[in-house]
């Protein structure tokens, strides 16, 4: 089994669809280090905060600890630890990896690969992105995690097997009319949209179908906030938005927070709206904290 099959095979909990990014999470930080520091050794007591925001931002809304997969993620044989006893993992608790000055770092032969294929290190990034995080994620979260990626980097991996339809983002920008369905920005270059992407609501590195029930349309900056968790969607088809999400100018009010208790703008008569199911693991596995109330006129 070569180094991007054994990424790709990452040993994850997995229940109902439930995102558990723990491991991938853990991985690209350690690419992220790597790249500046071939050694790339990462004392647990060191960067536990790191991890912690990492999760906080890009992991699922229950709160969770970096502990689980600086610990596990040795069964992969993809990374090792060490603690001042020597080799091997004191365990997954926090206090215990803490105490006993943990240090993980990659595989010795990972390493050893990395080094002598320098194209290596991008592509198993990209594989890690493409499998667990939907693609408006990427760009930071390499940036978050501390990797320097080239536009070379970013290719199709065959360990990725599912292909996405090229058809979705045409029927779904038809099914809601050429307009953003939380604002309504409709905007155009000649005939060209410019601005509007077509938004899968569970995720299709998760199992999320190519179809127009598991899509909407939506302005560049309301995809990016529906994939951050920062806006959903509740079972009545109106818009939430979370209490997490801070602002104070008066953009930020009116292109965000005026949003709380919308509703949908769409899809036309005869399309298929959002499926309850692709709402329910929206509302679960994405989106973070309590809704703000109904904005009243």
């Amino acid at each position: 089994m070569d180094w991007l099959e054994r990424v790709a095979r990452l040993r994850q909990w997995t229940r109902s669809g439930k995102r558990a990014p723990h491991k991938p999470l853990l991985l690209l930080y350690a690419l992220g280090r790597f790249q500046r520091d071939g050694d790339g050794e990462l004392r647990y007591s060191a960067v536990e905060a790191d991890l912690q925001r990492l999760l906080a931002e890009y992991g699922p809304p229950n709160r969770t600890t970096p502990a689980y997969p600086f610990h596990h993620l040795v069964n992969d044989e993809v990374w090792e630890v060490r603690t001042d006893r020597g080799y091997g993992s004191p365990g997954s608790g926090v206090r215990d990896l803490r105490e006993t000055g943990a240090t993980g770092r990659l595989a010795p032969g990972l390493r050893d690969a990395l080094r002598s294929e320098p194209e290596l290190l991008g592509r198993m990034a990209r594989l890690l992105l493409d499998r667990h995080f939907p693609p408006s994620l990427h760009s930071e979260l390499c940036e978050s995690a501390g990797l320097e990626t080239e536009p070379g980097d970013v290719v199709r991996l065959p360990v990725v097997r599912r292909q996405r339809d090229r058809r979705m983002r045409e029927l779904v920008l038809t099914a809601y009319e050429y307009r953003c369905a939380f604002c309504g920005y409709d905007g155009r270059i000649g005939t060209v949209p410019v601005g509007l992407e077509a938004a899968h609501v569970r995720w299709w590195a998760f199992g999320g179908p190519d179809d127009v029930d598991n899509g909407l349309c939506l302005c560049s900056l309301h995809h990016k906030l529906f994939d951050k968790g920062v806006l959903g969607i509740d079972g009545g088809h109106r818009v939430l938005v979370s209490q997490r999400f801070v602002g104070h100018s008066p953009a930020a009010r009116e292109h965000v927070i005026a949003l709380a208790g919308r509703p949908l703008l769409g899809p036309q008569p005869g399309a298929r709206p959002v499926a309850a199911g692709h709402l329910a693991w929206h509302a679960g596995q994405v989106f973070h904290g309590t809704p703000r109330p109904a904005v009243t006129a």
